[in-house]
């Protein structure tokens, strides 16, 4: 057996197959493209799916990768088992419509014996019982021992998905050996330890039909399936994954920073050595793919690791954000083989630690609340916490349900997550209604009279893009109480025209306003939105009236369309120019445009620095000079992708998507309303920079005639400033740090006057104080700007004094200021401030208290002053402590 890394494993593989004329495909990113279907890339043939459908041609007929691939099924299961991963790496080779079933047997068993130099008598090898041609082939062709192969049947050696390419498969089992098995009888087909299963040959050689049956594919294809980790454990004698090369090493690291040793760990110190390992691999690939956390899809899966990673440090004593410490880890282990992570480390790290530290606000008194619910579970003796309280956690405190199930488990309970999802609908049913009459602007219109009007009426023939003034008929009105047939002045109420140039609220940009006219009437349109194929105008009857089958005159307002498009042609170039100067990790997370201003959200780690916004606005406003051409394309997905054209992962298109092209600058799929050339757009001005999430960056700026007020407006008051300081603007810089340093040096100077009037003052305290038997008491009303400078004569005092108790008060804005200090010989005889403080604070109507030897008080009754300090002389007198 060769003893081989994990990194010489998987170059070994590309090697092997390379020779064997394949062409090695890098890794595709974990986010799927174009295939809504997946969340995660789950497997080797995933991103190929195009070549084998026929939908995309193939760069070859025979390819080979190294698949990094997310599987999210079974998170919980994560540390509990040796086997279960999040992130692990396929390796495959892949034949589409070129060799079949004899070359794919024959070039695995090649490599396992020749190359890896596996041991033949540990190999099993299992077929689909109907399969004899890969029987034939294994036992006669490659002379493999029948004893050792096994027939299974549709459960274990079919793989079909629905209807479609199908067929039979072959598995490559690697015998551990009996210390492995679960019993004597342990055989081929158990789930135990024993057997594991290194290598999966796909037939794909039928085409399941709709009624059961199946049919030969004219061209068949090979599928195959290597688990990197699997086989390394095996070559490098380990008893389980994460003690190979791949793992191990962010093992010792944790031994290493939290002290506890994983030689002699068990239960919940060996799962959060394993959950740590697995978690950190997969949080620094998905996020190194352009994925973020967040509370739904990808973002969810990522937030939900981190999280429960971050939980299970604590078994081992980190109660600080320390996974984003260990990134680096994993980019020294894998950066080589997936340079990405090297490139995007220092994001990587602040993302990590962003989010840690957001979940370590919430996760403390996440736990000291269920651990309430689980010692209310233990005096009930009942076993499960109720649906309805793990939604309260998660609703109000953030607590995770997987982290609520987590915790319950490793004390014996469930939950129930039935009642939990119910009471996710319910909100998710109440905000959806709320969303429907939010996003239509309409009180009273209900998602189902949408769904129904949507289901009953052909879609709105949207011509905006080319005209801003046409016709269209009505072909439905939605007032309050439902359904229309007219409308009178005064009333509104939400129109859906068979043809509009009304642009609908849609991509982050805003609806149209405008009217509709004809025949002595007159509409305003208030706002323009979107659901299904409709478009649905707000709008109110200013004169005349309106019914339904009424052709009317359309006319959008065109000065508000066009400072709308100003500013959504300015945020492609903004999107272009923030990968220009920050780099091309850099994506869109959201945008807002509107007539006013434009808000564009992207993917950043950390605030930019003034210089890097001055770059680009220069770049944004350098593009605007060059005027370059504005034009739409339209095209289909596939070529948009070969043109470079930028899109958001999150979303969905259709096969024929408008690819908004700026010169030979940018490209982006949009269909948004935009300029015909740069120079219409005038100058932009970054107006504000700021986070509003882990990772995520947000631009506010303004174009045009926006962008001239908004530098009119700073001029302004770089003039009122001038005339208020006696200088030209040119001078204003020089003067205000004049005047600054000015104002520096008066204070230096009163402060030195202050220390000096202290320093009288307290002489003259220490010269007034009292003997009360046999202790010292300085008290005394006083005068101080703050609780620092009474703090501050207060110790000017205590430096004079060998044995004291000093005493002092303040009048402040109608309110006591109380502080009591005893020199250390009274606290070692047992005396304490902060106690004795309270029999003053009670004259004032307040409370305090502090250290032995300080203590602050305060309360409303400034009038009692007097009193509170005779209450610490009758405290001395009396021998209170």
């Amino acid at each position: 057996m060769k003893r081989l890394t994990g990194k010489e494993l998987r170059e070994a593989f590309l090697k092997f197959f390379a020779e064997k004329d394949h062409l090695i495909l890098p890794s595709a990113p974990l986010i799927p493209r174009d295939d809504p279907t997946l969340l995660w890339i789950n497997s080797g043939m995933a991103p190929l799916k195009a070549y084998f459908d026929g939908s995309k041609e193939a760069p070859h007929p025979r390819i080979v990768t190294a698949q990094k691939c997310i599987r999210t099924n079974d998170i919980e299961n994560v540390g509990k088992t040796p086997r279960h991963h999040t992130l692990f790496e396929m390796l495959g080779n892949f034949s589409l419509a070129d060799y079949f079933k004899e070359e794919a047997i024959r070039w695995s068993w090649e490599f396992i014996i020749d190359v890896l130099e596996l041991n033949p008598e540990q190999l099993w090898v299992t077929v689909y019982e109907e399969d004899e041609e890969a029987a034939y082939i294994w036992t006669k062709k490659i002379g493999f021992p029948s004893e050792r192969l096994a027939y299974f049947g549709k459960e274990e050696n079919f793989w079909e998905i629905g209807d479609g390419p199908s067929g039979p498969c072959s598995e490559i089992h690697f015998d551990r050996g009996q210390e492995y098995s679960c019993s004597a009888q342990c055989t081929i087909g158990c789930e135990c330890e024993r057997f594991s299963e290194i290598w999966n040959l796909v037939f794909t050689q039928f085409n399941k039909k709709p009624d059961g049956t199946y049919e030969p594919l004219p061209n068949k294809n090979i599928d195959t399936g290597m688990g990197l980790e699997r086989v390394a454990t095996i070559l490098q004698g380990k008893d389980n994954n994460y003690e190979t090369d791949l793992f191990f090493p962010y093992i010792e690291y944790l031994q290493e920073k939290s002290g506890v040793s994983y030689e002699d760990s068990s239960g919940l110190e060996r799962a959060a050595f394993w959950v740590i390992a697995d978690h950190i691999r997969a949080i620094s690939f998905t996020l190194g793919d352009g994925a973020l956390p967040g509370n739904e899809g990808r973002g969810y899966v990522i937030r939900r690791i981190l999280r429960r990673a971050s939980r299970y440090g604590r078994h081992l004593g980190f109660y600080e954000p320390f996974l984003h410490e260990m990134v680096p880890l994993v980019v020294k282990i894998m950066g080589d083989s997936y340079p990405e992570l090297k490139t995007k480390k220092d994001y990587i790290v602040q993302i990590v630690e962003l989010e840690e530290e957001r979940f370590n606000q919430t996760i403390q008194q996440g736990l000291e609340l269920l651990q309430e619910e689980i010692k209310d579970l233990k005096e009930s003796k009942k076993k499960v916490l109720p649906g309805e309280k793990a939604f309260i956690l998660y609703d109000t405190y953030g607590f995770p349900l997987d982290l609520t199930r987590d915790v319950l488990e490793e004390e014996g309970f469930s939950v129930d997550e039935v009642g939990f999802h119910q009471e996710m609908e319910e909100q998710r049913e109440r905000a959806r209604q709320a969303r429907f009459a939010q996003d239509l602007g309409w009180r009273g219109t209900s998602g189902q009279q949408l769904d129904r009007v949507a289901r009953d009426l052909p879609g709105t023939h949207f011509y905006g893009y080319e005209d801003l003034q046409g016709s269209g008929r009505i072909l439905k009105i939605l007032g309050e109480e439902g359904e229309l047939p007219a409308l009178q002045e005064g009333q509104e109420a939400l129109v859906v025209l068979d043809s509009s140039p009304f642009y609908p609220e849609g991509g982050g940009q805003v609806g149209d306003k405008g009217c509709f006219a004809g025949d002595e009437r007159m509409i305003k349109v208030n706002n323009t939105r979107q659901h299904e194929e409709l478009i649905f105008h707000e709008v109110r009857v200013e004169k005349g009236k309106i019914k339904e089958g009424d052709t009317l005159e359309l006319i959008v307002d065109q000065k508000r369309r066009q400072a709308i498009a100003r500013n959504h042609t300015a945020t492609h170039l903004l999107h272009q120019a923030l990968r220009t100067v920050l780099g091309e990790q850099v994506e869109q997370a959201g945008s807002l445009v509107d007539e006013e201003r434009l808000r564009f959200d992207f993917t950043h780690f950390k605030p930019l620095e003034k210089e890097d916004l001055e770059k680009i606005e220069a770049e944004v406003n350098a593009r605007v000079l060059d005027n370059m051409p504005v034009e739409a394309v339209y095209t289909s997905l596939e070529k948009a992708r070969e043109m470079g054209a930028l899109a958001l992962f999150q979303e969905k298109y259709t096969e024929k998507v408008r690819v908004i092209c700026i010169g030979d600058y940018s490209s982006e799929l949009c269909g948004g309303t935009h300029l015909s050339s740069t120079g219409e757009m005038g100058p932009l001005r970054i107006v504000s920079e700021a986070g509003i999430a882990a990772g995520v960056r947000r631009i506010e700026a303004v174009t045009g005639f926006n962008a001239l007020r908004y530098m009119k407006e700073k001029e302004n008051i770089l003039e009122d400033l001038g005339r208020m300081l006696k200088a030209q603007p040119s001078e204003l810089n020089k003067r205000l740090k004049l005047l600054l340093k000015e104002n520096e040096d008066l204070k230096n100077r009163l402060q030195k006057a202050q220390s000096r009037s202290l320093a009288d003052l307290a002489v003259e305290l220490v010269q007034g104080q009292e003997k009360i038997g046999d202790y010292s008491l300085v008290a005394g009303q006083v005068e101080v700007t703050g609780p620092e400078e009474m703090r501050q004569l207060g110790d000017m005092i205590k430096d004079r004094l060998k044995s004291a108790t000093i005493a002092l008060a303040a009048e402040r804005e109608g309110k006591a200021m109380l502080l009591l200090l005893l020199t250390s010989d009274l606290v070692e005889k047992g005396f304490h401030a902060g106690k004795l403080i309270n029999t003053m604070a009670r004259e004032v109507g307040g409370g305090g208290g502090g250290k032995p030897h300080l203590a602050q008080a305060g309360g409303p009754d400034a009038q009692n002053i007097p009193q509170a300090l005779e209450a610490i002389r009758k405290s001395i007198q009396a021998g209170e402590r």
